[in-house]
């Protein structure tokens, strides 16, 4: 796949499963995703920055982002790592959102290597169908993560046409 193929998604009542191929090696992508750094170009959906104030990828380790978007509006996450296997899997609890809305869910990002190639699956399990509702529908979380994947790649293969000059 290239950076313009479509990712694959799926959705259930609590639970959105979005995956897409990399022609990349997974330690590359561990890196892009954990570097703070790197996270920040690439980070979250079209039109929007990143602004990392804190990235401590380890158990217990604390994430704080805020998202810009297009208009200029401020989204602030914080999440709390829950699991760290390089260059396998990050788990983290995500939470955000609007007063009085919560956006809670647990992520789970795996690597799988496919020979020089990696499979990315994101995993977004909420507490509730109502929960599933709210980031699907007041924060675009399907479209946004799938343009987040998009982003991914396409920075991922700036990554290698840089590496290879």
């Amino acid at each position: 796949m290239d950076v313009n193929d479509s990712v694959e998604i799926k959705a259930s009542d609590r639970e959105i499963v979005i995956m897409r191929e990399f022609d990349a090696p997974r330690e590359l992508l561990w890196e892009a995703w954990t570097n703070p750094k790197l996270v920040a170009q690439w980070w979250g959906p079209d039109g929007f920055t990143t602004e990392i104030e804190t990235m401590d990828v380890r158990v217990g380790g604390v994430w704080r982002l805020t998202m810009i978007g297009p208009d200029g509006k401020r989204y602030p996450n914080a999440s709390v790592f829950q699991e760290v296997v390089k260059p396998e899997r990050l788990v983290f609890r995500h939470g955000g959102g609007k007063k009085g809305e919560s956006a809670n869910f647990d992520a789970c990002w795996t690597f799988e290597d496919l020979g020089g190639r990696t499979r990315v699956t994101i995993r977004m399990i909420c507490a509730t169908k109502e929960e599933r509702d709210l980031i699907v529908k007041t924060y675009g979380a399907i479209e946004g993560g799938k343009q987040c994947l998009c982003n991914f790649a396409k920075f991922v293969a700036k990554l290698q046409a840089e590496g290879s000059r």
